[in-house]
């Protein structure tokens, strides 16, 4: 099965009815689409009449989100557009990468992104040929965690899987690239979007920490 980031195709959760696993998946599908590429207008509509309690069961979360939605409804499409570009986008070495192999690393395509293609072999999973980023991008590695969480394969998609997947290929190195979106001094909608993330992760560590 080939796995692509659709930045068109991100929904948020509209009811707070919504059961936690369905939340977690939604979720990463948000977090995918908004690192992908810069945010689709119906995406960035959704997010700024968001409701702004805790998207999911437990406070942690609500301060965090609330700070997203507020960064979001701050800016204007065209704003958080160059935002993202002076970031992530330009010719030749981006502001901040959003790939694991360089802050597993130091380099691109290295080692790191030869075990991710190993793992998702023995996921059934390849990476879409149009999409024309390596695997270890961030949007990818959250579009594969909402398939383990959403997806119908049982083999596949189970709290075992995602837990080997988030302990392999996003603990080990998510938060430092949070840390970077918020230092940078042109980060406004993407320093929310980093300090969400990292709550978010923090939250998601915790949970498979307990099945342990």
């Amino acid at each position: 099965m080939t796995i692509h980031p659709d930045p068109n195709e991100a929904v948020l959760a509209q009811s707070s009815a919504l059961d936690e696993e369905t939340a977690r998946a939604e979720l990463y599908g948000l977090l995918a689409a908004l690192y992908y590429a810069s945010p689709a207008a119906e995406l960035l509509s959704q997010l700024r009449v968001a409701a702004t309690e805790a998207p999911s069961s437990g406070g942690f979360l609500e301060e965090p989100w609330r700070s997203l939605v507020a960064a979001a409804r701050a800016f204007d499409d065209e704003a958080i557009r160059q935002e993202y570009d002076a970031l992530f986008g330009g010719v030749g070495k981006p502001e901040v990468y959003l790939f694991s192999s360089h802050y597993l690393s130091g380099f691109l395509n290295e080692k790191p992104l030869a075990k991710l293609r190993d793992t998702l072999a023995a996921l059934g999973l390849a990476r879409d040929e149009t999409m024309p980023e390596t695997e270890d991008h961030i949007a990818y590695l959250c579009e594969v965690m909402r398939y383990l969480i959403a997806g119908d394969d049982v083999a596949v998609a189970n709290l075992t899987k995602q837990r080997e997947f988030f302990a392999d290929h996003l603990q080990p190195w998510a938060t430092q690239m949070c840390d970077a979106i918020a230092a940078h001094p042109r980060a406004r909608f993407y320093a929310a979007l980093a300090e969400f993330t990292r709550a978010f992760l923090s939250v998601e560590m915790q949970g498979f920490d307990m099945l342990a």
